[in-house]
């Protein structure tokens, strides 16, 4: 066994170049996870600068030089940004308190239509059931809200730093986008002379990682926008606060789509029960997902799509219990780095095989 692997180690690692992005990819994620919440405010920096770039590239070529370019994009997403916080944040902080304000009537009601069932199936759902299930419910919902006040009360004390993200990031993208060529070259000068599949890999990541992350939010913000316009056109209830949750479940390729549609088939049934009325609004936020999926994701991630879905799923849940939100938001990217960094390894140049054994 140990011979095996060891042949298997001499064809992909005798090669300096194999060996050196092994080592990079070892040092970058131990970097990542003993130092990531510190980093933290350079890796959002380095998102937004990776969003941004595009259009500061757009105004160079148009004449304008590097540092007034970067000047007026930035202040324009900072503009539009807070235009949408202004906007949406007081609208959907006032229907978040009114959900759950209701949410006690609403399980109420479930618990209500729940305890009809052993009438109208007696044969398949018993009344001891019913009660064992609801106790252990109630358990949940119980421990599910001790943890949301308790992660409440601790998020208080990071006010302070969200302050200073507000002024440090902001900055930190400034001189990212204006010194974009000056970093680049620090950092080739940093990394050893056997970089070949580190340049390749590199190459293939950074275009791959800039129109994700425009994609992404390109995403965003039409599955969002179409959602909220629908539910505030069929007069559902907490239409904003949904339809912004339709739009952020987009960040979760599969699982997110699935997660989001209990809260939107609750409400809906709260406010008309199985109706005509329930049924249209189910089948307009089906289009929604089958747009999404079948036509804008296709549209915005034709390479992202080549991945089957069930590696990105993993990638989903491997990447989201390394990192959290981050490890979500990248799981596509990171799938890709991995088949790129596997793909640079098998072209590498093999040794010969060891002749067989003589008989």
């Amino acid at each position: 066994m140990l011979s095996v692997f060891g042949r298997w180690y001499r064809r992909k690692f005798s090669d300096p170049d194999s060996a050196m992005l092994l080592i990079l990819l070892l040092l970058t994620t131990a970097m990542l996870l003993l130092w990531g919440e510190l980093i933290m405010p350079v890796l959002v920096a380095a998102v937004i600068a990776y969003l941004l770039d595009w259009p500061v590239c757009r105004l160079v070529n148009l004449g304008l030089s590097r540092s007034i370019a970067c000047t007026l994009v930035l202040l324009c997403f900072i503009a539009v940004t807070i235009m949408l916080f202004v906007g949406l944040v007081p609208i959907i902080t006032k229907q978040s308190i009114n959900l759950i304000q209701e949410t006690p009537v609403i399980w109420q009601q479930a618990q209500d239509w729940i305890l009809t069932l052993p009438d109208k199936y007696p044969n398949y759902v018993q009344v001891y059931q019913i009660h064992q299930m609801m106790e252990g419910l109630n358990e949940k919902l119980v421990d599910v809200g001790e943890t949301i006040i308790s992660a409440s009360f601790s998020n208080i004390a990071n006010v302070a730093a969200l302050l200073v993200y507000l002024i440090l990031v902001p900055l930190m993208v400034f001189f990212m986008l204006k010194d974009k060529l000056f970093f680049l070259a620090s950092i080739s000068k940093l990394l050893p002379k056997e970089r070949r599949l580190i340049s390749q890999v590199g190459h293939e990541m950074n275009a791959q990682v800039a129109n994700y992350i425009r994609g992404k939010v390109i995403e965003i913000l039409i599955v969002g926008s179409a959602s909220c316009v629908t539910f505030v056109l069929m007069d559902l209830r907490y239409a904003m606060l949904l339809g912004v949750l339709v739009g952020l479940s987009v960040l979760i390729p599969y699982i997110g789509a699935a997660v989001v549609t209990i809260p939107v088939a609750i409400v809906a049934m709260f406010q008309w029960g199985i109706s005509p009325e329930f049924w249209y609004l189910m089948i307009a936020y089906g289009i929604i997902q089958a747009l999404d999926g079948n036509l804008l994701v296709p549209l915005l991630f034709s390479e992202a799509v080549s991945l089957h879905p069930l590696y990105i799923i993993i990638a989903v849940l491997f990447f989201g219990g390394l990192w959290g939100f981050w490890g979500v938001f990248f799981a596509i990217p990171l799938a890709t780095l991995v088949k790129a960094v596997i793909t640079a390894w098998s072209g590498g140049p093999d040794l010969p095989s060891d002749p067989p054994l003589s008989e």
